[in-house]
């Protein structure tokens, strides 16, 4: 049996290979399907990619948990994230893009979980990780007291930061309900939305609107199905929501949105199920 290191090694050694047919192209009628590197979560970076590469996806929203070394939980191991996130040269982040060039993916965001718990210095930090990779925009699931401080640093840098919601309608300090997304985006115009239709539809809520009345300030969207009234993460036409008409609202208005697979249900292996959601969004661009 391989080890995680051992899958790594593999993936990275195949990795030139891998664009030996030509670049990676996973529009579907004029829609970009993509994925959040996370969903790719039980496998270290250079599998990750190698996983975008077998299922045929050419766009990557990077999850910090790709770029980030593990640390044990508690203070001590908050206090060693914290130091390497403030001192690790970013010539090791330029690294991580190379990779995704050389896989022939483009990498358009990256999504940098900003907290109250976060200093500014942190903050300030994860915007300069965003330009070493070379990024268009960054996403994050952050909460609603800590979006000012980074709107501010946002403006700054001139990096786009697309707020991710999830269901949590009860706690008024996180991100669910559309008021919540429309208050943030008054803090500066560098504030937008990374919309997860699965989670905002799980909260009571219809993406299709959202999508028609703020596509100008959401940049990606996560593709999951869950069930309505909070229900758990469904395979992709098991659960209730509206993914075939936001994919089509994509194609009908020309929404240069990626809509990023999000593989968050329970199921088999990683790369099965990527496939089979990646199938089912381009039967549903049909």
């Amino acid at each position: 049996m391989y080890s995680r290191r051992d899958i790594g090694r593999l993936a990275l050694a195949s990795l030139p290979l891998a664009r030996a047919f030509g670049k990676l192209d996973s529009h579907v009628n004029g829609v970009l399907i993509g994925a959040q590197s996370y969903s790719f979560r039980d496998r270290p970076l250079d599998a990750a990619i190698q996983g975008f590469v077998d299922v045929g996806l050419s766009e990557c929203e990077l999850s910090m948990g790709h770029v980030e070394p593990e640390f044990p939980r508690g203070p001590d191991g908050r206090a060693a994230l914290r130091k390497w996130r403030l001192t690790v040269p970013l010539d090791e982040i330029r690294q991580v893009r190379r990779k995704f060039d050389q896989a022939g993916i483009e990498l358009s965001a990256y999504a940098y979980n900003m907290r109250d718990d976060f200093t500014d210095e942190e903050i300030a930090r994860g915007f300069e990780v965003a330009q070493a990779l070379g990024v268009k925009a960054m996403t994050t699931s952050a909460t609603v007291s800590v979006t000012p401080r980074i709107a501010a640093q946002a403006g700054k840098y001139k990096i786009v930061v697309g707020i991710h919601g999830h269901s949590n309608i009860k706690d008024p300090n996180e991100f669910a309900k559309p008021e919540t997304f429309v208050e943030a985006m008054k803090l500066s115009p560098y504030i937008a939305v990374n919309l997860d239709i699965g989670h905002y539809w799980a909260a009571g809520y219809d993406p299709v609107p959202f999508i028609e009345e703020h596509h100008a300030r959401i940049v990606t969207l996560h593709i999951k199905d869950r069930k309505k009234n909070q229900g758990k993460n469904m395979p992709f036409g098991d659960g209730d929501t509206p993914i075939r008409e936001v994919l089509q609202l994509l194609k009908r208005k020309k929404y240069p949105i990626p809509a990023n697979i999000e593989y968050e249900y329970d199921g088999g292996d990683t790369v099965a199920e990527m496939r089979k959601c990646y199938d089912y969004c381009r039967r549903a661009l049909a």
